[in-house]
């Protein structure tokens, strides 16, 4: 007599526990892909924010000059705040804008408030506050902005602070980006950029 072939109740339990820790291990492997391909795009993010407020900010600095009002081209240079005066982006060359970049709860801001009137005056009520980067802080320190003189030829010491403003002609903006490449994470990365006030700057050889 011939008997049918079959799974036994072993067979049976060995081939569930096989399948489960296959299914398992497909399941971690298919959280790590999501997770990446979630999170490496806010690290980019992260970056790519930093480094066009870093232009910006280089190119607004560069072009510096007296306010509509007659203010000197730097107002004011602390470790966490620069405001200063620039016609850049304004589409006009007589439209001088009063620019402020600044961080708070650890992130960068930049406020910039068009004059008006005339005779021409910077009405701070009107300021227009944008944010620019979040998650960002010093590295090492508090500290994001760096102040040199007209003698700055790219390893010297910063001016001390409080920095006396006439002698600033060369600006240095340098943060810590956190990347949030996942929850937890303490990855960042450093964003330096710097730029000489040509109205100011009296060493042309930097």
């Amino acid at each position: 007599m011939r008997r049918n072939k079959g799974f036994t109740l072993v067979e049976t339990m060995v081939t569930i526990v096989v399948f489960s820790i296959v299914m398992l291990a497909s399941a971690a492997l298919l959280r790590i892909i999501f997770m990446n391909s979630t999170t490496s795009p806010n690290a980019l993010n992260a970056v790519d924010q930093a480094q066009s407020a870093g232009a910006m900010f280089v190119n607004q600095v560069r072009d510096a000059a007296y306010g509509n009002d007659g203010s000197y081209p730097l107002g004011e240079a602390s470790t966490t705040e620069v405001i200063f005066y620039s016609p850049y982006g304004t589409g006009s060359s007589t439209t001088v804008d009063r620019i402020r970049y600044f961080v708070a709860n650890s992130t960068l801001y930049e406020g910039i408030t068009v004059p008006s009137g005339s005779p021409a005056s910077y009405n701070l009520a009107n300021e227009k506050i944008s944010t620019l980067v979040q998650h960002v802080g010093g590295v090492g320190t508090s500290t994001i902005f760096f102040y040199y003189n007209g003698i700055y030829a790219g390893t010297s010491t910063p001016l001390s602070q409080p920095v006396n403003i006439n002698q600033v002609t060369y600006i240095n903006l340098k943060m810590s980006v956190a990347l949030l490449e996942q929850r937890n994470s303490t990855a960042s990365s450093v964003i330096s950029t710097a730029a000489a006030i040509r109205n100011l700057k009296t060493n042309l050889g930097n």
